[in-house]
């Protein structure tokens, strides 16, 4: 095929904004005539960004889909191009919007906007490392001795995702952001302050100062910004553990296992890190500002290595699904009630992961399926490890056993187990899964396919006789 250019579009629906990117992809098939397609994307260029919006809702609890049809055409039109142009995208949705009763209507409302289009409804864990891959973090830590944290601090959230040699090692969350305090900046009343951060203003002594309705000044904010600013310092590992630590933590810390010594910052309060305060700090109607202003003076622009990162606000969403299509390989187990399959996202274990013995893989197994969940439901993924070269008995039973225990909430369900395997190993795991799960239980074990998290997947039904399987893996695309 030679080269060809696709239009992409990346949307991303945040708790505070909602903007998107286009882009443009150059993709070459690397492949010879009589091989497999090997389509790599040669290069990737931002040819538009757009403005920024909040995020409309129609209340508290549901978003309001109408405007955002509305923005993404006039955003289409700005940029001089009409929707049929676009061939792929993709849509997020982060923050407290993935957690509205009617996000799914805004997605298939979005879906008429773009070709084929991967859906993302980011969980934190999941919104963690697409923002830490936006912001470069992931690079970065390809070519550095230590793990690097991203900060990706919104507005209504903190999202951190820990790499380490290109890998994801550790994620986590907490309910911190610019917007946690709104002022309205005519009048420079409060008109909303979240409830955990009513928590803090009572402990601190502080219930008539700041209450909805009361005049905001910066003296009288300052003590809760400094509160939030210590909780961050905590969460990669620097202070004595704040009174609020566990007030504020969204879903889990850290794990905090091993040194941090560099860190980057995304999200639109790292726009505020340099900034130097204004006369007007509450411009934009919340407190993003003074935690900004916080966080330059905090300890951990002292105390640790501050990479610039490559994006800030715009790190989740500089994403975009480009398509790499493979013929997985000979050695291939499946049942065939489970094809085809459509948009499964990759949950990928890491190399420490898998060295794991079976006991301590099946927890990792377990802890890393909740980057997926969404409130209580089961998420659906597809688990890739990269596998061994020449793997004995005893690892394909180590394997299969760590999988089924680890991934026994989606077995409870009767949930298809998809399994994805780097190395040549996928007929004999494919076997121990076989007798380890329930009989006739729906799976697929594929080798030879390369996927990272952040990934999705489409599985075709299977060709040549059934001893091959198309998988077509998207990607969300980051510079």
């Amino acid at each position: 095929m030679g080269k060809e250019k696709l239009l992409t579009v990346g949307i991303d629906l945040g708790t505070s904004t909602t903007q998107l990117v286009l882009s443009e992809l150059t993709v070459e098939n690397f492949a010879s005539a009589f091989s497999v397609p090997r389509i790599t994307i040669s290069d990737k260029k931002v040819i538009y960004r757009s403005d920024i919006m909040f995020t409309p809702l129609i209340n508290q609890t549901e978003i309001n889909d109408e405007p955002i049809k509305d923005f993404v055409s006039e955003q289409y039109r700005k940029a001089g191009i009409v929707k049929e142009d676009i061939q792929m995208g993709a849509v997020i949705i982060t923050g407290e919007t993935a957690r509205k009763s009617n996000s799914s209507k805004v997605l298939s409302a979005l879906s008429g906007y773009a070709g084929d289009f991967v859906v993302a409804t980011a969980g934190p864990d999941l919104e963690s490392i697409i923002a830490g891959k936006g912001a470069g973090t992931e690079a970065f830590s390809k070519t550095r001795n230590g793990s690097v944290a991203n900060l990706d601090i919104g507005g209504g959230t903190s999202n951190l995702a820990v790499f380490k040699d290109g890998e994801v090692i550790d994620t986590a969350c907490f309910d911190i952001g610019g917007r946690l305090i709104k002022i309205d900046p005519a009048t420079m009343k409060i008109t909303y302050i979240a409830p955990k951060i009513q928590q803090i203003i009572e402990a601190l002594g502080n219930p008539t100062q700041i209450t909805v309705g009361a005049l905001a000044n910066q003296q009288k904010l300052t003590p809760i910004v400094t509160e939030l600013a210590k909780v961050l310092e905590n969460s990669v590992g620097l202070g004595a553990k704040s009174p609020f630590y566990d007030l504020l933590v969204t879903n889990h810390p850290l794990r905090l296992d091993e040194a941090i010594p560099a860190i980057t910052f995304s999200g639109g309060v790292a726009d505020c890190l340099n900034e130097t305060l204004p006369a007007d700090p509450f411009r934009y109607g919340d407190i993003g500002l003074l935690l900004g202003h916080a966080l330059a003076k905090s300890a951990l622009f002292k105390e640790k290595e501050v990479l610039q990162s490559t994006e800030t606000i715009r790190a989740t969403v500089v994403g975009a699904g480009s398509h790499t299509a493979e013929i997985s390989g000979s050695t291939i187990a499946y049942t065939q009630q489970v094809l085809p399959i459509k948009n499964l996202p990759i949950l990928k274990l890491s190399q420490d992961d898998e060295n794991l013995p079976e006991e301590e893989m099946a927890k990792r197994v377990e802890e890393k399926l909740n980057w997926h969940r969404l409130e209580d439901d089961t998420p659906k993924i597809a688990l890739a490890i990269k596998g061994l070269k020449n793997p004995s008995f005893l690892d394909i039973q180590r394997y299969a056993k760590g999988i089924v225990t680890g991934l026994s909430s989606l077995i409870a369900e009767k949930i298809p187990l998809v399994v994805m395997v780097d190395q040549d190993m996928a007929k004999a795991l494919g076997h121990s899964l076989f007798a380890q799960l329930p009989a006739k239980y729906p799976f697929v074990c594929l080798d030879s396919v390369k996927v990272e998290n952040g990934d999705y997947i489409d599985i075709g039904l299977p060709v040549a006789d059934g001893a091959v399987l198309p998988v077509i893996v998207k990607t969300l695309v980051f510079n």
